[in-house]
């Protein structure tokens, strides 16, 4: 009772691909015959060791590539490992790729016998659960037509019933959370976790680190096709966060970098670098939720220009425009500059939650008819709330109000 449903030793798995592209398979099979195809070699996993054992809700995150797909084909007996041994009890339902396997010109009718066939049915089996296949996937009014009149979303949920129409003892799910429409989203999730209650073991890949958190026992973090850590969804989503965290930092200062380095034209008055920085003037691109945030504007002319306007604008990465102050509105007293200096914006309490943000900078005259610098949306940013205390995480902005609980006192 205490051997692992799932146990992987030391598995690795290459993949081979031609150094250069082959025109047509004739050319290949002449290039084939006298050796000249030359192959690139790359290791999609690489010496990876687990045990799973029974009932186990086991979660595998990690950035795109890092063979987590290659993982869950090594266990759904898709792909053979190139190096290493794999030992599995059981019956799998692996939902890879939903609707893998199907036929576009057969009817969705003959595409649930096909499917069902290739996962291991009978006929009298097929029979039996077609009905609940259809009604669980919502398609009775269309299963008599063909599948290429079917939208993706149509497909995706007509191979997700048919995977799941039995709870199998493992349940490999690949990104498939999101599948159909938000009522189906949430059948098939309940599906999910119904298997869960009834003690399926389930191997979840999903860019949600919130449904890894919430559905997970323990976890594992690929990269590059190593394990780099294995435990608790807490410990190891939070580790995966802060290394995602620290590397878009490292790529949002490149960005930066590479627009205070972009060639300038002739100019009357110019912004050559913009800083976003904290209270005590550290420059960052990850900000908490109630953090000082500075935005510092430099400015060089080439000739005295009277009373400029300064602006800055800030975007959610979707383009809504969360706000758009500048100096002009307030009334601050610049007066005529000529050379060098700063202007600075300052947030004393960032309301924002969590997400990537991007500052516009510009410099206008004063009259608003003249644009001299702009930068549109030129400097990322993102905002964390890892131990800042925030309690509020839905929606845009951090308002900070306060609850307070006043019960009706009973009449005698």
């Amino acid at each position: 009772m205490d051997r692992p449903l799932i146990q992987l030793d030391n598995v690795s798995v290459q993949y081979r691909s031609p150094q250069e592209k082959i025109p047509s398979f004739k050319e290949y099979v002449i290039r084939r015959l006298q050796g000249k195809i030359k192959y690139n070699h790359f290791w999609a996993l690489r010496g990876v060791s687990m045990s799973i054992r029974a009932g186990e809700v086991f979660g595998i995150i990690g950035p795109n590539g890092a063979g987590k797909s290659t993982l869950l084909k090594v266990i759904a007996r898709v792909l053979h490992p190139t190096e290493g041994r794999i030992r599995i009890t059981g019956k799998i339902a692996p939902l890879l790729e939903l609707g893998a396997g199907f036929d576009h010109e057969l009817t969705g009718r003959e595409n649930i016998y096909l499917n069902a066939a290739l996962l291991g049915y009978s006929k009298t089996q097929i029979d039996a659960k077609f009905d609940r296949i259809v009604a669980f996937a919502g398609l009775k009014d269309f299963i008599e037509a063909p599948l290429r009149t079917y939208s993706t979303g149509m497909i995706a949920r007509l191979g997700f019933s048919i995977a799941t129409d039995e709870r199998p003892s493992v349940l490999i799910v690949d990104e498939i959370l999101g599948v159909g429409d938000a009522e189906f989203q949430t059948k098939s999730y309940e599906r999910i976790q119904q298997f869960k209650g009834e003690g399926t073991t389930i191997l979840l890949v999903s860019h949600s680190l919130f449904h890894i958190k919430e559905m997970c026992s323990r976890v594992i973090w690929l990269d590059h096709g190593k394990v780099i850590a294995e435990g608790s969804p807490h410990d190891i989503v939070n580790q995966y966060q802060n290394w995602n965290t620290e590397r878009e930092a490292a790529r949002l200062t490149e960005v930066h970098e590479a627009q205070d380095t972009v060639l300038k034209q002739a100019f009357k008055i110019r912004l050559p670098k913009i800083r976003l920085t904290d209270a005590q003037g550290h420059e960052h691109t990850i900000f908490q939720t109630g953090q000082t945030l500075r935005v510092e504007i430099a400015y060089e002319t080439s000739q005295p220009i009277e009373a400029p306007v300064f602006g800055i604008a800030i975007h959610r990465h979707d383009g809504v425009h969360i706000t758009g102050p500048n100096s002009g509105m307030v009334k601050m007293p610049i007066g005529t500059v000529n050379g060098p200096g700063t202007v600075i914006y300052t947030i004393p309490n960032l309301p924002l939650l969590e997400g990537l943000y991007q500052v516009s900078v510009a410099v206008v005259n004063a009259e608003d008819t003249e644009i001299f610098d702009y930068h549109d949306r030129a400097y990322p940013f993102r905002v964390v709330n890892t131990g800042a205390n925030i309690p509020e995480k839905y929606g845009l902005m951090a308002f900070g109000g306060t609850w307070t609980f006043q019960p009706l006192e009973e009449k005698t």
